[in-house]
């Protein structure tokens, strides 16, 4: 009986550290980092879909639309999920400035803050892949055709 209560308490314990966020990983995965969550692996995941066609709704692995590529990304490259449509990336994270923007952060574009219609992957050098009517490419953040609204930050990387 006492060997019984002894593993109920134990096997308590370790589900009340998981639930409280003790354990190996935290509950908010999107904001920390893990082995999983390196840019290197987001930018891998990103310049392998180069050329991918355009198809709206589309989530991958061959088919993309904007905010289908970078969830996809996301979750391919670093296990972590976010939002499925511009807007609600844009909403749902920290934002930065042009100044502060790291490789791996969202790009958003379209007439206002309330009102995003594309989001794009900051890779560096002011570029960005993007899934587009051409299909997903790699291009200037700062185009004359895109009105960059804002920049957020997804996830701190380990590399």
């Amino acid at each position: 009986m006492k060997k019984v209560i002894v593993h109920s308490l134990v096997l308590v314990s370790l589900v009340a550290l998981f639930i409280l966020g003790l354990g190996t990983k935290t509950a908010n995965a999107d904001t920390t980092t893990d082995d999983a969550a390196s840019y290197s692996n987001v930018h891998q995941v990103a310049k392998s879909k180069l050329g991918s066609p355009y198809s709206w709704g589309a989530v991958g692995p061959n088919r993309f639309d904007c905010s289908g590529f970078t969830s996809y990304v996301y979750k391919t490259a670093a296990k972590v999920t976010i939002p499925r449509t511009a807007q609600a990336q844009y909403n749902k994270y920290k934002h930065v400035s042009w100044e502060n923007i790291q490789k791996g952060d969202l790009v958003f574009f379209g007439y206002s803050k309330g009102s995003i219609s594309h989001v794009g992957l900051y890779v560096g050098n002011g570029k960005m892949i993007d899934a587009q009517n051409r299909g997903v490419v790699k291009e200037a953040v700062h185009a004359p055709w895109w009105h960059a609204v804002g920049y957020a930050h997804v996830t701190d990387f380990a590399d």
